[in-house]
């Protein structure tokens, strides 16, 4: 609001000025024009206002009056000020190195927690309420004295029932007796800089020893919120949620396309393809693993089937993240923007054969695009999403769009002028030409959160 109300002050001085600039027979063209009549340069950069002004607009010239050079002064001034940095909400990863004792006092924790918010759940599912502030006023007091709570866990648990029972009132929850707890500030705490761990157990402070790797080592110096307490294969780890400003932005002149797909994953417009055949081959051998296991239905496949799904993600993600990184740190490095297809809603647009459903459904592109607009925010990059109709089958060389384009799902040959290529290159060129040309001329100031 304050920018758009300066702006207008800015664009009432320059008509005011330009004015008299015609009266003092001096040549209009001695501004420089950056929008129509404008006759100052007006460009957001990184989120600051730059004012490049003409000759005749420089302090002392002739044709400012009264406090209007004041005014100038003000409105340079003002908006050279930095930018309010983008505070990002990421998870850091703690590993905790506990003893024998350490770790039976922790799951003692964890169970206990848990049986509370299963009782708390029914209670909830009874009331067919959510409330927080309804539920801590009736049984707040019944946890602490029933399971022996400290009043944070108290408050953690309560928050977690409703968190969950809030999504579907129409299923009682039961929670897992290991299942991960919520610690908050108060809870936790890192001693001698972030190698020691102080937690809150049922019966006191635990101490304990922890290892960081060196990403999320440098992502815990920043401001942490509440962590979650999570009990895997026999090993604890804490899951902390810190909040890390975003990179210094660049402004991109150039823009690095990217398509995005099932045989390539993904392929930037300078021809460099991610393939997926990899990928494609591991959800072969996992579908068909799966089948096994629900046809034989027993508990040790029904246990195997979820190490199964979790194996499943951290391929995925892995896969997602070395991508990611890689399209991320190229565009840094060439100074240029990342332009990517607005996908939302494909599943519901497109049509496939009953052979390719289970690649179009297992395809993760929103946790790509969801890794690369996180990365590039850290790295300051700007991200663009932009329509991909006919993306594919438009000619880059001139511009003719026709199917025929399309020969087959890689190639491409232009019926209007012969050029020929991969489709998926094709795409991601057409891709940052429509970064190119879709950009506004002055863009809002960066303000507040992103998580």
């Amino acid at each position: 609001m304050f920018s758009a109300v300066m702006s207008m002050v800015c664009l009432a001085m320059i008509w005011n000025t330009s004015r008299r600039v015609a009266t003092m027979g001096q040549s209009p063209s001695m501004c420089q024009y950056s929008v129509a009549f404008l006759s100052m340069e007006m460009v957001f950069v990184t989120g600051s206002l730059i004012i490049s002004g003409s000759p005749c607009l420089q302090r002392g010239s002739p044709v400012l009056q009264g406090g209007e050079e004041a005014l100038l002064r003000f409105v340079v001034d003002v908006f050279h000020m930095p930018a309010t940095p983008i505070l990002m909400k990421l998870i850091a990863t703690v590993k905790l190195l506990v003893d024998t004792d350490q770790k039976a006092r922790l799951l003692a924790t964890m169970s206990r927690v848990n049986e509370a918010c299963s009782w708390l759940a029914k209670r909830a599912f009874d009331l067919k309420s959510a409330n927080k502030i309804r539920l801590q006023k009736l049984y707040y007091r019944d946890l602490r004295d029933m399971f022996g709570l400290s009043a944070q866990h108290t408050v953690r648990a309560i928050s977690k029932v409703c968190e969950v029972y809030s999504r579907d009132k129409s299923k009682l929850v039961n929670f897992r007796e290991h299942g991960a707890i919520a610690y908050d500030q108060r809870l936790y705490s890192f001693k001698n800089g972030i190698d020691r761990l102080s937690l809150l157990a049922l019966d006191g402070r635990i101490v304990v020893n922890c290892a960081v790797g060196a990403y999320h080592r440098a992502r815990l110096e920043g401001v942490r919120g509440q962590a979650d307490l999570v009990y895997r294969k026999g090993k604890f780890f804490l899951f902390v949620t810190v909040e890390v400003p975003d990179g210094s932005p660049i402004r991109p002149e150039k823009w690095l396309g990217v398509d995005l797909g099932i045989r390539n994953l993904a392929v930037d417009s300078d021809g460099k393809a991610h393939s997926g055949e990899a990928t494609l081959a591991s959800r072969s051998r996992i579908a068909k693993l799966r089948a096994r296991l629900q046809s034989v239905g027993s508990k040790s496949a029904r246990r195997h089937l979820r190490e199964l799904r979790r194996r499943e993600q951290y391929f995925h993600s892995y896969t997602n993240h070395v991508i990611s990184k890689q399209i991320v740190r190229k565009a840094k490095d060439t100074g240029r923007g990342i332009a990517i297809e607005d996908l939302s809603g494909i599943r519901d647009r497109v049509t496939v054969r009953r052979a390719q459903r289970s690649a179009l459904h297992n395809w993760s592109f929103y946790q790509l695009r969801s890794f690369l607009t996180y990365k590039s925010l850290l790295a300051g990059v700007p991200l663009v999403a932009v329509d991909p109709r006919n993306t594919s089958r438009t000619c880059p060389e001139c511009g003719c769009v026709d199917k025929a384009n399309r020969k087959t799902q890689s190639d491409f040959v232009c019926t209007g002028c012969g050029f020929a290529g991969n489709a998926d290159h094709v795409g991601a060129r057409n891709i940052a030409s429509r970064a190119e040309v879709s950009q506004p001329i002055v863009s809002a100031v960066r303000t507040g959160t992103h998580g």
